[in-house]
């Protein structure tokens, strides 16, 4: 770590004092906040990526984007922003050290730290990836483990701003990123959650084997490997590779996507059945999955180590004698058309047995995640699988519901095969909120994030030392859902006035946020009835309140009125409607009645307007009209009568909100 001789403040509010490392695209900083009077890392991009205005607006959207996350796992993005036309974000700062120091000190790694540092990691993505963010740079770099023995992602979803194309043209600076390409990353189509889940395939592949599985000349070179050739098998590379972790590891480095774990939860969940000594499901990986790719690098293998036997002439040690060229490349390409025809021969079983033509009893995983346990058990044994004991873990869902199964929906099994389902036991426990008042901000967050609590600040004016927080909501002792977000009410010396941008446009917003000595936050979509299309529709801070100088502004942009499908709400009684019809957003409900209607439909919808199905701005007037033709009352007399009723409709209207 480098002393700065000459310090420079960014935004009048972090001054840098050590540089901690230089990358492909910017130099990272310790430095102060002094505002908070707090340590901070500040990642400075290059100024020449500054002057690309689709970089920058794809760098702020990531930024914002991964500022949203909270986990123990990965680095918190506090702040970013622009200084003379450099682009910086400000994140937590980690005192330790980047995985790829350690391997390049250690080499390869034990299993039970390769296992114990890929868990960590794979549960940082799962929850990125849950809150629609994918990191896109997975890599040893980008992983920190601080001194104490904790892991920490950094640099979600950064690396979607930069161009992929070109940065493969960039030598020196991509070779690092180029080794961990997925597949679909090095032919520049669209990824998703699975393009992390392959990357962190290779990091756990060069962690268990001191190396990664393709090495090249150039990034272009390497890039080309990960789409075309097989890698060798952990186990060629370091015996000692356990056979089950060398089978979670090349299912997440599957080349096609559909053949690698779906979620980053289903590959930290194997490896932890790994860390238990408990069977990992890529044992029984579909057959087109990391099975046919282990056969045929292994095949492929065999034939490189016959290919490569010296040949003597029967004496000890003695060298064979010259041979006719002819002959040798006749031998060559014989040992070539070996060598196809084998990896031909796998592929074909491999292809068949999936499609059914051998086995014959393999069909797709049915989805009964959402289910209850007795539905969901019903199903799988209708279709011959056996259900285990399930497993139980706390969750969102209620309690009862399948959150995940293993073998995951869509992958192919057997009749017999052994199925294991999830169960959520419910939400989790309430927790207590703790005191924090009197601490300073640095503290809080600290304690709040050691918890699983999430935090929002607020800055007030005040005599009390700047950045110790005056006030908290909830309050302490409180018992709360985890993951509950703590506002915090922060002392500052100085404070302006957030401006009233609703109603605004985006550009005036901004503007408007300016001029008041703050800063544009996170822009988010969302439609709005009181708001016309490009119109702010929410702001946070909210107007008039006080807030530090530069404090982020949240802006919800309107993209005009809401609209939902109409529910069928015929034949339900009128209250069931209006509910259905209030639970779809809709309002404004009309309500009038008829007694040109069956009896046996009194008290039930028989026409709405407009009808079901149709798409409509969920402020319009839905009307709905209600028999009301009860049985007539009879009624004795000596002479008879005959009472006849004539059709009518009395409508009655009313507005329920």
């Amino acid at each position: 770590m480098e002393p700065i001789q000459a310090p420079r403040v960014f935004s009048e509010r972090y001054e840098l004092t050590h540089l901690i490392a230089r990358g492909g695209m910017a130099e990272v900083y310790r430095a102060r906040d002094r505002l908070l009077d707090r340590t901070v890392a500040l990642k400075v991009l290059f100024p020449e990526l500054s002057v690309d205005r689709a970089f920058v607006e794809r760098f702020r959207r990531e930024a914002q984007a991964a500022a949203k996350l909270s986990h123990p796992n990965i680095v918190p993005v506090f702040d970013w922003g622009e200084d003379t036309g450099t682009y910086f974000i400000v994140m937590e700062f980690v005192d330790g050290r980047p995985l790829s120091a350690e391997l390049r000190a250690n080499g390869r790694l034990p299993s039970d730290r390769v296992v114990d540092v890929g868990a960590h990691v794979a549960a940082a993505l799962a929850y990125a990836h849950r809150h629609g963010v994918v990191h896109r740079d997975v890599k040893p770099g980008n992983v920190l483990i601080t001194d104490d023995g904790q892991v920490k992602v950094t640099d979600f979803g950064i690396a979607r701003a930069v161009n992929t194309e070109e940065s493969l043209t960039q030598t020196g600076a991509v070779m690092g990123t180029a080794t961990y390409f997925s597949p679909e990353q090095a032919e520049g189509v669209g990824v998703d959650s699975r393009s992390d889940i392959y990357s962190l395939g290779v990091v756990l592949f060069e962690m268990a084997t001191g190396r990664p599985p393709f090495l090249g000349d150039t990034p272009v070179a390497v890039a080309s490997k990960h789409v075309r050739d097989l890698p060798p098998t952990p186990r060629e590379l370091n015996a000692s590779v356990p056979p089950d972790l060398e089978a979670v590891i090349m299912k997440a480095m599957a080349k096609a996507p559909a053949d690698r774990y779906q979620t980053a939860e289903e590959l930290r969940s194997d490896l932890l059945r790994f860390a238990e000594g408990r069977p990992v499901v890529a044992i029984a990986l579909a057959p087109t999955g990391v099975q046919s790719a282990v056969a045929t690098t292994q095949a492929m293998g065999a034939v490189r180590q016959t290919a490569t036997i010296p040949v003597t002439d029967g004496t000890a040690g003695g060298p064979a004698p010259e041979e006719d060229p002819r002959r040798r490349k006749t031998r060559r390409l014989v040992l070539v058309l070996l060598a196809l025809l084998v990896v031909l021969a796998l592929v074909a079983f491999f292809l068949l047995r999936s499609l059914g033509y051998l086995g014959g009893n393999a069909f797709a995983m049915p989805n009964v995640v959402g289910d209850s346990q007795a539905v969901a058990v019903s199903t799988l044994q209708g279709k011959g699988l056996h259900v285990a004991a399930p497993r139980q873990i706390t969750s969102s869902q209620a309690k009862g519901v399948v959150v995940s199964t293993s073998p995951s929906a869509g992958t192919s099994v057997k009749k017999g095969q052994t199925v294991t389902i999830t169960i959520s036991s419910g939400p989790p426990s309430n927790v207590t909120v703790p005191p924090l008042v009197g601490q300073s901000f640095s503290n809080a967050v600290a304690t709040l994030q050691g918890l699983g609590f999430g935090y929002r600040e607020v800055f007030k004016q005040s005599s009390q030392p700047n950045g110790q927080v005056l006030a908290q909501r909830p309050s302490a002792g409180s018992t709360v859902r985890p993951g509950t977000t703590v506002v915090l009410t922060v002392s500052s010396q100085n404070t302006v006035t957030v401006p009233n941008v609703l109603g605004q446009t985006q550009t005036q917003a901004g503007a408007s946020i300016g001029n008041a000595n703050l800063s544009v936050g996170t822009t988010t979509q969302a439609c709005s009835n009181q708001y016309t299309a490009g119109q702010v529709s929410a702001q946070s801070p909210a107007p008039d309140t006080q807030a530090a100088p530069k404090t982020p502004v949240n802006l919800t942009i309107s993209t005009g009125p809401c609209q939902a499908v109409v529910p069928n709400v015929i034949g339900d009684s009128q209250s069931a409607a209006v509910s259905a019809l209030n639970g779809q957003g809709f309002s404004n409900v009309s309500t009038s009645q008829t007694n040109s209607c069956a009896t046996s439909d009194n008290g039930n919808v028989v026409s709405q307007s407009p009808q079901a199905g149709a798409t409509a701005p969920t402020s319009a007037t839905v009307t709905i009209t209600v028999c009301n033709n009860p049985p007539p009352t009879t009624s004795t007399s000596t002479s008879s009568t005959t009472s006849t009723s004539t059709p009518s409709t009395t409508t009655t209207t009313t507005t329920t909100g």
